[in-house]
């Protein structure tokens, strides 16, 4: 058995398979075709002739669609020797399944097999062999393919055992390695730069919001494009490989970029309503001890907006009354306005730090005596809710405080980049050199 490799046409990864285009040239001996035994002569005859001859029956185990040359004839030859000797051969493409670990792709190496075999005649009838062993395969040093690198080929045969017999089976291997420059400039590339792109709202002010998070949003959005565009061309399959890797690595620092800056932007504004909220609470406590009387936020009490459409005459009234107070900014202050009548008891119970009215609890006590066994455990799932808040709280305080918000763009400008460079450095040194 000889083999001539023509071409490597297509190899899919989605379909498990590749096409080739061999000859392949078949010999053994029949003395009753021995026509001169001493004289050394040939014949060359169609492929027609070998209808009329035996031939092995000779397939390709792992073939899924194979299809005989006919321009301009039916590419078969048949050349008959004196002796007897046949050399049958013949041209043609064929679709071979080749089962591929996708473990390291793009940064792969495969073995996609020729798988030569006699459908009927078992070892004691066929014995089927390589003519001149590694010799017996030819043309694969010219071939060029676009996404591998034959790195090297080599033949065996096994004997394989089925239900019908044993059969002897040939094997021509071959090694192909991946070409990483394609998956360079289609994939790695433009994810780097996407990243380094998302790192760009470091330096944009904190302030900008919109700009900020345009930039964060688009760059998730690539990142997803990319990752789609990618698994479109891979077949669906469980494991994870090398590229789903990269390309999650760069979703998770992309959407890092965009978390850093919500981190920021609640550290500057909870930061800047804390202040605002101090300042007001020393303003009051100011304005109290000048007038010597209590003074009532709009938290704690329920101002009436507009004093002319109230139905009561006395209100309407005081319209006119200027509540301005010393040291508060505003000529209508209504935090000096007296508390309605149906709060005042209770909000200046409070203020003093007194307990609310007896009757009050007696009420409260009376209502809890009267709940289902269902509100009860509504009520021991707010006090589990309650102690959970107030350990959050406990841990929010124990965190150190950021004064600056724009240390945290310093910090990033300078981290984001050195833990990218120091895992594309661990990926592509364990995927290229150990594995």
């Amino acid at each position: 058995m000889e083999l001539q490799v023509a071409s490597f046409e297509a190899i899919s990864e989605v379909n498990m398979d590749y096409t080739l285009t061999l000859y392949l040239r078949q010999y053994w001996q029949d003395d009753r075709l021995a026509f001169a035994p001493d004289a050394n002569v040939q014949i060359t005859l169609s492929g027609d002739f070998a209808n009329q001859i035996w031939v092995p029956d000779t397939f390709l185990a792992n073939d899924k669609h194979s299809f005989l040359h006919d321009v301009t004839e039916k590419n078969k030859m048949v050349r008959l020797s004196g002796d007897g000797s046949v050399e049958y051969g013949m041209r043609f493409t064929t679709t071979l399944a080749c089962m591929m670990d996708l473990h390291y792709y793009p940064l792969d190496t495969q073995n996609c097999t020729v798988e030569i075999e006699s459908y009927g005649y078992t070892t004691n009838d066929v014995d089927m062999s390589w003519k001149n062993g590694q010799a017996s395969i030819t043309g694969v040093q010219g071939i060029e393919i676009p996404q591998f690198t034959i790195t090297n080929h080599t033949i065996y045969n096994i004997t394989v055992s089925l239900a019908t017999g044993a059969y002897q089976r040939l094997f021509l291997k071959f090694t192909l390695k991946r070409n990483i420059g394609y998956f360079v400039f289609q994939t790695y590339l433009p994810c780097i730069l996407i990243v380094m792109l998302s790192w760009v709202s470091f330096w944009i002010n904190h302030e900008a919001t919109s700009a900020r998070v345009a930039l964060g949003i688009t760059t998730v959005l690539t990142m997803t494009t990319i990752s789609t565009g990618v698994r479109s061309n891979l077949p669906r399959i469980s494991y994870v490989k090398a590229i789903d890797i990269y390309l999650v690595k760069c979703f998770v620092f992309v959407f890092a970029a965009l978390l850093e800056y919500a981190l920021v932007n609640y550290t500057y504004w909870g930061a800047r309503a804390k202040k605002k909220a101090k300042k007001y609470k020393q303003e009051i406590n100011v304005a109290e001890i000048r007038t010597n009387r209590p003074i009532y936020s709009n938290d704690d009490i329920m101002v009436v907006d507009d004093l002319r459409m109230s139905p009561l005459p006395g209100l309407r009234k005081r319209q006119n009354i200027n509540f301005a107070t010393p040291g508060l900014p505003g000529s209508m202050d209504r935090s000096l306005e007296p508390p309605p009548p149906r709060m005042s008891n209770n909000m200046n119970a409070r203020r003093r730090g007194e307990r609310s009215a007896p009757s009050y609890a007696h009420h409260r006590s009376y209502r809890e005596t009267r709940l289902p066994h269902n509100n009860m455990n509504k009520i021991q799932n707010r006090r589990v809710f309650h102690h959970l808040r107030e350990r959050m709280t406990s841990m929010q305080r124990s965190l150190p405080k950021i004064q600056d918000v724009n240390k945290i763009d310093r910090y990033s400008r300078l981290f984001f980049p050195l833990i990218f460079f120091i895992c594309n450095l661990v990926y592509f040194c364990f995927y290229i050199f150990v594995g």
